[in-house]
C-alpha cells in the first residue's frame, strides 16, 4: 500500500457546486463500500467550507491549501477548484505525499500540465499520481464498445463525429473565472467539449492530424463561444469535431461509423447503457450483432465509477487511467485545435512543446484572441494558499 493505513483519508479542496452534486455523493457512496474518510475540505470562502462540512459531516474545514495538507496528510485530494489554480494546488498535495484527482478542465496549458506530472512520485513508493476527471470514460457502455473495437469485431473505425452543442447564457458568464483565458484556460472546447473528445480518444486511439476553427459569436468574453475541427486518427479514420454553448437544444454525441456497424451515444451530461445504439451493416449474422447490443450490468458514466477505479489503483499503488501522458493526451488535442483555428494551419500530434506560444498559453499570443490587458488582480483571488473561489459555488456540475 502507498498510504499510511488500510483507510484512504480524503481531503476535498473546493466546494462548490461540483464538490457539493458530484465529488461528495460518489465519496459517500464509497465509504459504504470501503475504509474512506473525508478528513478535510478547503475554501478561500470561509462560510462555504464551513457550511459544506457541516452538512456533510466532514470533521475540519480550512481556509488555507497548504496548512490543510501539513495537519491533515491526507492521502487522497480532490481538486474542484477552477482550472487556474490546478498546477499550484496539485504540486503542493503531490510534494505532500498525496495523490490527486483534479476535475477538468485539468490546468489552462500544457505547460502547467507537465509541471503537474513532473512533480509525480514525489512520495516514498510508487506515485503518488494526479489524474483528471474524465467521467465519460468509465460508464460500461463505453467499457463495452471499447472492447468490441479494441478487437475488431465492429471492422475498422473509418467516420467519426464529436459533438457537444450545449447552451450557456450570460449570467453563466457572469461568473468572474468564465470565458477569460487566464482563469478557465479556454472556451467551450476546453471547458465543455473536452469530455466528448476524449472519450473520442479513447475508442478511437491516438490523433494524427487536426484542422479547426473558432469562432467568438454571442458572449461578450475572451475565449471562444463555438469551434468546429477536423481531425484524422492514427488508425485512418476522419472526424469532424462541433463544440457550441450557443444550442438551445443540448446534445452531446458521439458516432463512430465502422466497417461492420455505426455506434452512436447520444446524451447530454452523463449516459446510460440505453443510451447507445449500434447499427449493424448489412449482411451482418443478427446473432452475433444481438451479442453487440449486449452490455452487460449498467454502470452509468459519472464520478463514482471513475473514483471507484481510482481508489484501487490507489490502493495497488499503481498509476491510474487519466493521468501522464493518459491524462494529457486530450489537452493535447484541445490545444491544437485552438493553435488550428488561430493560425489557419493544420497541427500534427506531438508538434506543440517548449518554445511554441501555445505550449504555455491556449490563444498563443495570437491578435484578436490574446487578452489586451493584463487581468484585473481584483477579478480572481491569489492562488496563494487558496482553495477555491466564492465564484465556485455556482459552478454546475457539467
Amino acid at each position: 500500500m502507498t498510504f499510511r493505513s488500510d483507510t484512504v483519508r480524503v481531503a476535498v479542496v473546493g466546494t462548490g457546486a461540483i464538490a457539493r452534486h458530484g465529488h461528495l455523493p460518489a465519496l459517500a457512496a464509497l465509504a459504504a463500500e470501503q475504509p474512506l474518510e473525508v478528513v478535510a475540505a478547503c475554501d478561500v470562502d470561509a462560510g462555504s467550507v464551513a457550511a459544506f462540512c457541516r452538512e456533510a459531516g466532514v470533521p475540519h474545514a480550512y481556509t488555507d491549501h497548504d496548512l490543510m495538507l501539513a495537519e491533515r496528510r491526507p492521502d487522497l485530494v480532490v481538486l474542484c477548484t477552477p482550472p487556474r489554480f490546478h498546477r499550484d494546488q496539485t504540486v503542493a498535495a503531490l510534494r505532500a505525499g498525496a495523490w490527486v484527482w483534479c476535475e477538468k478542465p485539468p490546468c489552462p496549458s500544457l505547460a502547467d500540465f507537465d509541471a503537474m506530472e513532473a512533480a509525480e512520485g514525489a512520495g516514498p513508493g510508487p506515485g503518488p499520481y494526479a489524474a483528471i476527471v474524465f467521467q465519460h470514460r468509465f460508464g460500461s457502455g463505453a467499457r463495452h464498445v471499447g472492447r468490441l473495437l479494441a478487437r475488431g469485431a465492429l471492422g475498422r473505425p473509418l467516420v467519426a463525429h464529436c459533438q457537444t452543442t450545449w447552451y450557456r447564457d450570460a449570467d453563466y458568464y457572469a461568473v468572474p473565472w468564465r470565458g477569460r483565458w487566464d482563469t478557465e484556460g479556454g472556451g467551450t472546447s476546453m471547458g465543455h467539449g473536452i469530455h466528448q473528445m476524449d472519450l473520442l480518444l479513447d475508442l478511437l486511439g491516438p490523433w494524427e492530424e487536426i484542422r479547426a476553427m473558432a469562432g467568438r459569436l454571442v458572449h461578450d468574453v475572451e475565449t471562444e463561444d463555438v469551434s468546429t475541427a477536423l481531425v484524422r486518427f492514427a488508425g485512418g479514420a476522419l472526424a469532424t469535431v462541433v463544440n457550441s454553448v450557443l444550442s438551445p437544444d443540448e446534445v452531446s454525441r458521439v458516432r463512430i461509423d465502422c466497417e461492420r456497424a455505426t455506434v452512436e451515444l447520444t446524451h447530454l451530461y452523463g449516459y446510460g447503457n440505453a443510451d447507445w445504439r449500434i447499427t449493424p451493416a448489412p449482411g451482418v449474422d443478427p446473432e452475433e450483432a444481438a451479442r453487440w447490443r449486449d452490455f452487460g450490468p449498467d454502470e452509468p458514466s459519472s464520478h463514482l465509477a471513475q473514483l471507484r477505479g481510482l481508489l484501487a489503483d490507489l490502493r495497488a499503488g499503481r498509476r491510474p487511467r487519466g493521468s501522464g501522458p493518459d491524462g494529457r493526451k486530450s489537452l493535447e488535442l484541445v490545444t491544437a485545435l485552438y493553435k488550428s483555428a488561430f493560425t489557419g494551419a493544420a497541427v500534427r500530434a506531438g508538434d506543440i512543446g517548449p518554445g511554441d506560444p501555445f505550449h504555455t498559453s491556449l490563444h498563443g499570443g495570437t491578435p484578436g484572441w490574446a487578452p489586451a490587458t493584463a487581468s484585473s488582480p481584483a477579478a480572481i483571488p491569489s492562488p496563494a494558499a487558496a482553495g477555491g473561489t466564492a465564484a465556485a459555488r455556482e459552478e454546475a456540475a457539467r
